[in-house]
């Protein structure tokens, strides 16, 4: 029998790849995955060990459980399944897992084109991505990119008593609060000039085909925990999470935030920001787009880094 499981190093994490290829004439079904996760923080919001898979009302929670361990998991399961039952699978199969791709899938594009013969096949399944519904068969056949950058503002040389010196010099936290808001009018929609250039806008056929989809808002908003949905005018939940772009804080960090009081005006803030992108957006042309705007609502009172993080393309397929 014709199978191998090898680890593969790259200038970063290494890939695990593994195959069975003992249906001769069959196709080849390439299986792709990623063993790495998002960090546990906040480590006090887990009811349960985030290192060790805890199964609760009939679903596993773990680090890594819904992105993308679960996925993989199932995938390694049917192939299992299929081999104790019958002792071969109707096709070949091969599989790779890497390991960055929470932090942009750096070394993936040249580990492919090394290895075009040994990833060669005749299907691709990302096993990345989320069924619609239990009992809801499903493929993704588009799925957003990303850009990520850090914020930094800085106005003094060190923190400052407010009631010294308030009133003297601007806050960071006010003004990247001020710059953040700028970003998106109270309709849900990017301020940033040519963001929406290039979208790919929904044809009526997938708007028609979506609407016939049995999604329940009430229950998704309770689920969420949400008092009230909240996108861009003119479009349902579904088309704002499958097919807009987005702009979002992901995080944000700057002056006093331990327990009692302390009046400092802060030295510097920090904001972590991301924008989901569609087809036909370009991740760079839209990150060069985003530098020249935050640059032009900065004011001249604190000074400005920008630092991009990472991102990937959109993609979609007919």
């Amino acid at each position: 029998m014709r199978s191998s499981v090898k680890l593969i190093q790259t200038p970063g994490y290494p890939v695990v790849y593994g195959d069975w290829l003992n249906a001769p004439g069959a196709p080849t079904i390439l299986f792709y995955g990623h063993y790495d996760v998002q960090p546990v923080d906040p480590i006090g919001l887990w009811q349960s060990p985030p290192f060790e898979a805890t199964i609760r009302d009939g679903e596993i929670y773990a680090r890594g459980a819904a992105d993308d361990k679960g996925q993989v998991f199932m995938h390694f399961k049917a192939i299992e399944a299929h081999l104790s039952q019958h002792g071969q699978l109707p096709l070949n199969i091969k599989v790779i897992l890497e390991g960055e791709e929470e932090v942009g899938s750096v070394n993936l594009d040249n580990f492919v084109k090394a290895n075009r013969e040994l990833l060669k096949c005749d299907v691709v399944v990302i096993s990345d991505s989320a069924m619609f519904d239990r009992g809801v068969p499903s493929i993704c056949y588009s799925l957003r990119g990303l850009v990520y950058f850090q914020i930094d503002v800085r106005g003094t040389n060190s923190d400052l008593h407010s009631g010294l010196f308030g009133g003297a010099v601007a806050n960071p936290n006010f003004v990247l609060a001020q710059m953040l808001a700028a970003m998106k009018d109270r309709s849900g929609r990017v301020k940033i000039p040519g963001f929406y250039d290039d979208v790919r806008e929904l044809s009526q056929d997938e708007r028609d085909a979506w609407k016939k989809l049995p999604f329940n808002e009430k229950k998704y908003r309770a689920d969420l925990g949400a008092p009230k949905l909240f996108g861009e005018t003119g479009y349902t939940t579904l088309e704002r999470v499958w097919a807009r772009p987005t702009f979002e804080v992901n995080g944000l960090l700057g002056g006093f935030t331990g327990e009692g009081a302390k009046t400092v005006i802060p030295a510097v803030a920090m904001a972590k920001v991301s924008m989901r992108l569609v087809p036909n957006q370009d991740p760079n042309r839209i990150a060069e787009l985003f530098e020249a705007y935050l640059k032009r609502v900065a004011p001249k009172t604190v000074e400005l880094t920008v630092t991009r993080m990472h991102g990937g393309k959109p993609w979609i397929t007919d």
